[in-house]
């Protein structure tokens, strides 16, 4: 980028009201709702379905070593699927009691958009951003812990919204798509 396309951006950025945001006294609520990213490979003797253990998040943050005052709490730990409209309720209630601005969401991918757009039809005045993984964290070749650096990032960069982090993508919610048929975000 030129250095004139450069300034062209900033001047652009600035005549829309962009700012910065001082995120230094922030906390992050991290919320687990379940789906593919904090699945386990069963305990169970005998057990043949994946299980819900503690959240990935907790796993992936401990690893990262991060300064960034933060807590982690599960709302309900469910297969994206499985998730009704009353579990979407108590999600929101659970926001609206917190006083957390800075919120991200775990959450399976089958039903992601549908959350993060009720959501948005709900909840104005905080940045909250939905992430998940199309593989366990548990697993070498997850995503989880790219989706959810994004979302951390996102969540410090962007203004109040809802939004969906995965896939290398960071989009409001009502504008994200999916194609069910090859599983990918647009």
């Amino acid at each position: 980028m030129t250095s004139l396309e450069n300034r062209k951006m900033e001047t652009d950025l600035a005549r829309k009201g962009s700012r910065s945001i001082d995120i230094s006294h922030m906390k992050i609520l991290f919320i687990q709702t379940g789906g593919t990213i904090d699945k386990d490979y069963p305990r169970k003797k005998g057990g043949y379905a994946f299980e819900f253990g503690e959240p990935a998040t907790k796993r992936i943050l401990e690893k990262l070593d991060t300064q960034i005052d933060y807590e982690i709490i599960t709302a309900f730990q469910k297969d994206s699927l499985e998730i009704k409209e009353q579990d979407r309720e108590k999600l929101l209630k659970l926001i609206e009691n917190r006083q957390e601005q800075r919120i991200i969401i775990t959450h399976g991918t089958d039903t992601l958009i549908e959350t993060a757009q009720f959501l948005e039809r709900q909840l104005n005045k905080r940045c909250i951003i939905l992430t998940g993984a199309m593989r366990p964290q548990r697993f070498s070749n997850s995503d989880a812990e790219i989706n959810l650096g994004m979302a951390l990032a996102a969540v410090q960069l962007l203004h109040d919204g809802v939004y969906i982090c995965i896939q290398g993508l960071v989009r409001q919610a009502s504008l994200m798509q999916r194609d069910m048929e090859s599983g990918s975000f647009f």
